[in-house]
């Protein structure tokens, strides 16, 4: 993959603008280890994470680890996370995820991206995420949120997440990929939003070839998030 100097540099305006407003950016899931991530990451497919954060204090209650949580009941389970979206899929994927932490993994969480990969539910978003989070591994974090906003940017016009990732790493230095993504990520709920976004207040206006156009309504074609 090519990429000119001209816009290494001006990757790394956007970086140090974005870094710069959200300097302590972090998942806004809550959780207390590993395991409690994983879970919340995949709860949060195509769901808000103020509202993941409502049903996992009670999940983490009646299953606190992997065990547990592997031999959960079905209908239970689903019970449990019904207000969230795709439930009875998300439900099947912890139950998948957990077993194979019991039985590959001696119920830890795995730390590569190959192994993250393999659990049931798990994508590249959320494989980088619990191993920058959980294992100090730097990564891109490419959410909806990302996407949008490096879009807008033009730091990508892929329209595969997959694809995305790859251009924006080769974009931004391994040691700022992590918190670059969280500050992009913050950028996207708060300023860069999908519906309204607050180009006159934002900090990177002058760097958004998207400015003008999403100001002033004109829908943008963005990218299809096909996984997470």
């Amino acid at each position: 993959m090519e990429i000119s100097p001209s816009e290494t540099r001006r990757a790394r305006e956007i970086r140090v603008a974005l870094t710069s407003l959200w300097p302590r950016a972090e998942p806004l899931l809550r959780y207390g280890d590993c395991f409690e991530l994983l879970v919340a990451v995949v709860l949060s497919a195509q769901t808000t994470d103020d509202q993941v954060n409502r049903v996992t204090p009670e999940l983490f209650r009646r299953w606190p680890d992997p065990g547990q949580l592997a031999g959960a009941n079905p209908a239970e389970l689903e019970e449990c996370i019904h207000s969230l979206g795709f439930y009875r899929t998300k439900a099947r994927h912890l139950v998948g995820l957990s077993r194979m932490l019991v039985e590959r993994f001696g119920g830890r969480v795995p730390a590569t991206l190959e192994d993250l990969l393999e659990l049931p539910g798990v994508g590249r978003k959320t494989a980088n995420l619990v191993a920058s989070a959980c294992f100090g591994r730097p990564g891109i974090i490419a959410d909806t949120h990302f996407l949008r906003v490096c879009h807008r940017l033009g730091l990508t016009e892929n329209r595969d997440p997959s694809a995305a990732e790859r251009r924006i790493e080769a974009l931004i230095e391994p040691e700022y990929r992590t918190a670059f993504s969280h500050a992009v990520n913050r950028h996207g709920k708060y300023v860069c939003r999908a519906r309204r976004p607050d180009c006159p207040g934002c900090a990177v206006r002058e760097l958004c070839p998207s400015a003008d156009s999403v100001g002033s309504g004109t829908k943008l074609v963005l990218p299809e998030i096909r996984g997470r």
